[in-house]
C-alpha cells in the first residue's frame, strides 16, 4: 500500500466524490476523502476520512498539512466538492454568486495552491478538477453555476501551462445531468421576479425530467479514475450526452448550437 498512489479527493460525502473515492479505494490507491464535518460523515471502505471545508484557508491548510503528515506524499488531486444554484441572473444576489464562486472556484484555488508546494517538491502530481458540460455551454436560469464552471475551465487550463513543467498535469472532468443529491436538491435564488415565473418554471420541470432520466455517479467517477490514473488529456467528457455535447459545441455552427439549447429547454 505505501507503494500505491495517494489521492485525495474533496467533497466525498455524496455523490460524485464519494463514488469516485470508493473507485480509487479498489484500485488499490492510498485514498483521503475530505469531509466538512467528520462527526457527521457515513464512513466508506478503505478511505481515510479528512475534515476540511474548502470554503475555508485555515480549514485546508491543516487538512492538507494532516494529509502529508500521514502519507509523506500526495500523487493526486481530486477536486469534486462544489455547489449548485438555480434561478435567473438578475434574481440571484450578489451574496449567493459570492457563496457559489467561494465553493465552486475559489475552493479549488485553495487546495491547489496548498497541494502544489508539495507536488513540485515530488515533481510529480496529477490534478483532476470536476468540471460540467456547462463549462463550455450556456444553460438558462443556472447562470452563476455556468459562469463557475468556465472559470475552473480557464483555471485549469492555464494552470496546466504553469506546473507542467514540475511534472505536474491538470485535468478537467466535464459530466453531463447525473442523478446526485447536489443536483436533485439544488438550491433556487432567494428572490424570484414574476417576469420570469413562466420561462423559469418550464426550465425547472426539463432540468428535474432530464435528473430522473440521469444516470448515477459511477459512470463520472470512472471517468475521474481515468483522468487520474492514465495517459494525460486536457478534458475527459464521460461517454453519453456528455461526449455528444462536447462534439457539438467543438463542429456546430453557433446557430444552430443556440436553437437546440432553447428548444432543449422548452424556450421558443
Amino acid at each position: 500500500m505505501s507503494n500505491s498512489p495517494v489521492v485525495v479527493i474533496t467533497g466525498v460525502s455524496s455523490g460524485i466524490g464519494r463514488a469516485a473515492a470508493e473507485n480509487f479505494a479498489r484500485r488499490g490507491c492510498q485514498v483521503f476523502g475530505t469531509v466538512r464535518d467528520i462527526a457527521k460523515a457515513n464512513p466508506i471502505p478503505g478511505v481515510v476520512l479528512i475534515e476540511l471545508d474548502v470554503r475555508s484557508d485555515d480549514s485546508v491548510r491543516r487538512g492538507i498539512e494532516n494529509i502529508v503528515a500521514k502519507a509523506k506524499r500526495i500523487d493526486v488531486l481530486v477536486n469534486s466538492a462544489g455547489v449548485s444554484l438555480l434561478g435567473a441572473t438578475e434574481e440571484t444576489s450578489i451574496a449567493e454568486a459570492q457563496t457559489l464562486f467561494d465553493t465552486n472556484v475559489f475552493g479549488i484555488l485553495r487546495t491547489v495552491k496548498a497541494v502544489l508546494p508539495h507536488m513540485r517538491a515530488q515533481r510529480a502530481g496529477r490534478i483532476v478538477n470536476v468540471s460540467s458540460v456547462l463549462g463550455f455551454l450556456p444553460a438558462p436560469y443556472m447562470g452563476l453555476y455556468s459562469a463557475s464552471k468556465h472559470a475552473v475551465e480557464g483555471l485549469s487550463e492555464t494552470l496546466d501551462h504553469e506546473v507542467r513543467s514540475f511534472g505536474i498535469r491538470v485535468v478537467l472532468v466535464e459530466p453531463s445531468y447525473t442523478k446526485t443529491s447536489l443536483d436533485v436538491n439544488a438550491p433556487q435564488a432567494a428572490s424570484q421576479l414574476t417576469a420570469y415565473d413562466a420561462e423559469r418554471d418550464t426550465v425547472f420541470r426539463t432540468i428535474q425530467q432530464s435528473l430522473g432520466n440521469a444516470p448515477g455517479p459511477d459512470r463520472v467517477a470512472a471517468t475521474i479514475v481515468d483522468a487520474a490514473l492514465g495517459t494525460w488529456r486536457m478534458r475527459r467528457t464521460p461517454k453519453g450526452e456528455a461526449s455528444l455535447l462536447r462534439i457539438l459545441r467543438r463542429f456546430m455552427p453557433s446557430g444552430p448550437v443556440d436553437a437546440s439549447l432553447r428548444k432543449t429547454f422548452g424556450l421558443r
